[in-house]
C-alpha cells in the first residue's frame, strides 16, 4: 500500500516539475517608442524579451491598420497542444482567422460538418475579412492625402510676384 502511494506522489511531482506551461504572446523588438513585436511561443516562466520555443509571426502596431505576419499553421498547431494566447496575442489572432478556423475544426472533430464545408465558410469569412481591411487602407490612405493638403482642397503654390517696377 505504502509503494502505490509514493508511486502515486511521484508521478504527481514528475508532472509537476516537467509540466511546461506554454505562452503564445509577443516579445518586443524596435527602438524606444517604435514598437515591433515578434509573435512567439515561450515557457510561462521566461522573461517577455528572453528564450522561446519558436517564433510564429510579427505584428507592427504603428501601421495603420496594424500589419500582422503569422503562419497560421503553428499557431493553429500550438494552441491544439494546449498554449495559451495572452490577451493581445489572442485578439491577433482572432484577427488573422485563426481562432475561427480551431472552432471549425472543432466542428469538424464532433461531426457537426466535414473538412469541406469547414474550408468553405473559413474562405467565405477570409474573402470578406480581405475586403473589408483593404477599404480600411483605401480609406486611411484618402484621410491621410486630405490632412496633408489641408481644409482648402489641393495644394497649391504661392503665386510669385514680378520684380520689375511696380505699375500704379
Amino acid at each position: 500500500m505504502r509503494s502505490k502511494k509514493n508511486v502515486t506522489l511521484f508521478v504527481h511531482a514528475f508532472k509537476f516539475l516537467f509540466k511546461m506551461p506554454v505562452k503564445i504572446r509577443l516579445q518586443r523588438h524596435g527602438s524606444k517608442k517604435r514598437p515591433f513585436y515578434f509573435i512567439v511561443v515561450a515557457d510561462a516562466r521566461a522573461p517577455r524579451d528572453g528564450k522561446f520555443i519558436q517564433k510564429i509571426g510579427t505584428y507592427n502596431p504603428l501601421t495603420v491598420p496594424a500589419s500582422v505576419q503569422l503562419d497560421r499553421q503553428k499557431a493553429l498547431d500550438w494552441l491544439h497542444k494546449g498554449a495559451q494566447p495572452t490577451d493581445t496575442v489572442r485578439r491577433i489572432l482572432s484577427y488573422k482567422g485563426v481562432l475561427y478556423l480551431k472552432h471549425l475544426l472543432r466542428g469538424v472533430k464532433l461531426g457537426l460538418f466535414d473538412d469541406a464545408a469547414a474550408m468553405e465558410k473559413f474562405q467565405k469569412w477570409h474573402s470578406e475579412h480581405e475586403a473589408q481591411m483593404k477599404k480600411r487602407q483605401e480609406e486611411n490612405r484618402k484621410a491621410k492625402g486630405a490632412a496633408r493638403r489641408g481644409p482648402g482642397g489641393p495644394a497649391r503654390r504661392p503665386e510669385r510676384r514680378a520684380e520689375g517696377p511696380a505699375q500704379a
